[in-house]
Order: C-alpha cells, then structure tokens, then sequence
C-alpha cells in the first residue's frame, strides 16, 4: 500500500494555523500579567523611589494579592513594613513566607534573616536572638553573629558574648581579642562585687594577657590591687602600663598620686609622671604632678609651664585659683566664671557619636561602641 503524501501536504497549513494560535494565546496571556502584577510593582517601585513609603506600601500590597506566589515581593514589602517601623506586620509578611512550602533554601535563609531583623528592631530580644542562632551554616551567619553579640553586650550577658566573638575571631572577620578583654574586665567587676576578689584579680590577668596593648585590664589591676592592700604591686602595674599602653596612662594618673602618697613612693611616681607628661602633655597627669609636688611654688609653676606648651583655660582657672588677689570678693567672681567655662572642657568625648561624659567610659552608653572614648579631656582633643 502507497503512502498518499496528500494528507502530509494538507497537514502543513492546519498545524501551522494551530501553532499560530497557541503563540496568540501565550501572548495574550502575558499580556494579562503584565498588566496586573508588574505594573503595580513598578508603580510601587516609583513611589518608593520618590519616597513616598505609604502610596509604595499600597502598591505592593496590590502586587502581592494578584501575584500571592512571588517571594521578591513578600520581601519589598516587608522591608517597607520594617523601615516605617510597623514591626508587627513586617514579622506577618516574613513569617507568611516561611511558612510557604514552595520556598527554595536560599530564599527560606533571606526570610530568616529579614524576620530576625524584624525581632531586632522591634525590640524582642529574646525572640531575635532565637532566629538568629538559626542562621548558624548560612550565608547569613556572620552578620547573624555581630547581632547576637549586640544583643549579648547590651544584655551584659558576658558569658555568651565571649562565646560569640570568639567564633568571630576565628573566623575572617578580624581580631576580636581586645573586646574579649573588656568582657573579662566586666565580668571581673562583677566578682568583686561580689566579693570574689581572688577570682576577680585571676580574671583581670587573663585580660591583660588577652590584649597586651589595652589599657584597661591594667588599670582594673591596680585598682582591685590598691583596695586589697597591695600598693607596690598597684604600683608595677602602673609602670608597667605607662611602657605598654600609654595611651591610657593619663586615666590612671591620679590612682598613681594617691599609691605614691600612701606608699611612700612619690620620688618614683612623680618621675614616671614628669615622663609621661614630657612626651604627651595631659590635664591629668599634670593635676598628679602638682599633687605629688612638696613644694607649693614648683607645684603652682607647673600650670604656667603647661600655659606655655599649649592655650589650656583649665590650667589658668587651676593657676588663678591659687593666687591671692587683692581684692577677694573679684577673685571669687573670676573664679566663679572660670569653674563655670571650663566644666563642659573636663569632660570626656566618645569619638564614635559625640556622647559626652564627665568621667571616661570603655563602652559608649550613647552607640555601645567600644574603646570610642579618648584618655583626654575634651579641650585637649
């Protein structure tokens, strides 16, 4: 039996006519969403642009009801939600996507993370750190981790910020080592507290052999070493801060002046501190110097010597208010007006935001930065 080739020449017009067809169809059919989800989104994408957050909000709720399955738009407008600081329904949009089932890893990762910054900025810490600790294998793990130990430092939970920054450490994320140091020093403060002052002291050591270079487990030393009765230990300490860190050295100018006074030691001390004032002139160290000076006339020459290295209003109002003036009642008045002007100059400043403070802080209480705050007075900046 022939094959008739008839049939094949007829069905070349009616498939080709069929294909046609399907192809209208396809378009038409993109054509419709074109016009639905995309359209809001870009609309949403404008008004965002132009920073108008409410009419962008509307607009993308508009896109996700009439496209429900796309993720990228669940994350838009759950970023918004956060930004304008509606945590509630931003941690609805996120948690929404976590519990779809048609999620890839990547994208159930992202929405971890964008619901553990919800709980972050919402202020839950409890529930941030909990979605946080899930991030652990992720690409989101290092930035997980500088979360949580923010969370742990403002918590003053030093047991588990030590943890944490030592994964950090270990990791390419630079050294955290001097920030470990600080919260051994915390959590030496809090032994002696306590009365732990063994423990308290065995931990202060850690922390200086932790970061050779950081001034405060030195400090912390001496100190904790002044009040169990141990003035020439205290006072090693101090010499040995002045060749380590001495940067810090005028925080520990005055505690030297008083281990000297009560120790019998002021031919040493003042000659470390005429040193450290030789290289670096400071307020502090200078106020210990004239303190440790037996005799007042050298004592009050001091401050003229400082007048003559660097302009110091501080130094003039301590010089002024030793002079005798004819007439007491004007001298009262002027030195009124100095103590007033240079009260805001004795402060300290961080370097991080600007907080001012009168004493000197490790850790800023206006942006928790660490280490932010200059071993100088602000009219020494």
């Amino acid at each position: 039996m022939e094959f008739d080739f008839t049939w094949v020449l007829l069905g070349f017009p009616i498939a080709f006519t069929l294909g046609w067809l399907a192809s209208r169809l396809d378009l038409r059919q993109l054509r419709i969403e074109n016009r639905q989800a995309p359209k809001a989104y870009f609309k949403g994408l404008n008004f965002l642009l132009n920073e108008q957050q409410d009419q962008a909000i509307d607009a993308f709720i508009e896109a996700v009801q009439n496209d429900p399955d796309t993720s990228e738009l669940h994350f838009a407008l759950g970023n918004l939600f956060r930004r304008r600081g509606e945590y509630e329904r931003a941690v609805r949009v996120h948690e929404h996507l976590m519990s779809r089932g048609d999620l890839t890893q990547p994208e159930r990762d992202r929405a971890q993370h964008a619901l553990a910054l919800d709980f972050l900025k919402a202020g839950l810490l409890d529930r941030a750190e909990t979605a946080l600790r899930k991030l652990e294998g992720t690409p989101f793990e290092e930035e997980a981790r500088l979360a949580l130990l923010s969370i742990y430092e403002r918590s003053r939970d030093w047991g588990n910020a030590t943890e944490i920054a030592a994964r950090l450490g270990s990791s390419s994320h630079g050294s955290f080592s001097t920030r470990q140091a600080h919260y051994l020093c915390e959590q030496a403060s809090a032994l002696a507290a306590t009365g732990d002052t063994g423990q308290a002291l065995s931990t202060l050591m850690d922390a200086a052999a932790m970061a050779p270079a950081s001034a405060r487990p030195l400090i912390d030393i001496a100190k904790l070493q002044t009040q169990l009765g141990q003035p020439q230990d205290a006072f090693q300490t101090l010499l040995k801060l002045e060749k380590t860190a001495p940067q810090g050295f005028p925080l520990a100018a005055g505690l030297l002046a008083n281990i000297a006074l009560s120790s019998a030691q002021q031919p040493d001390a003042l000659a470390l501190l005429k040193a450290s004032y030789a290289q670096t002139p400071s307020i502090d160290v200078l106020e210990a110097i004239v303190k440790l000076e037996k005799d007042p006339v050298l004592a009050r020459h001091w401050y003229v010597e400082h007048l003559e290295r660097q302009v110091s209003l501080v130094a003039a109002s301590k010089w002024i208010g030793g002079e005798k003036l004819q007439n007491e009642h004007q001298h009262a008045l002027m030195q009124r007006a100095l103590d007033l002007a240079t009260k805001p100059l004795m402060r300290y400043r961080c370097a991080a935001c600007g907080f001012e403070a009168t004493q000197h802080f490790w850790h800023c209480p206006g942006c928790q930065a660490w280490d932010s705050y200059p071993a100088r007075r602000i009219e020494e900046l």
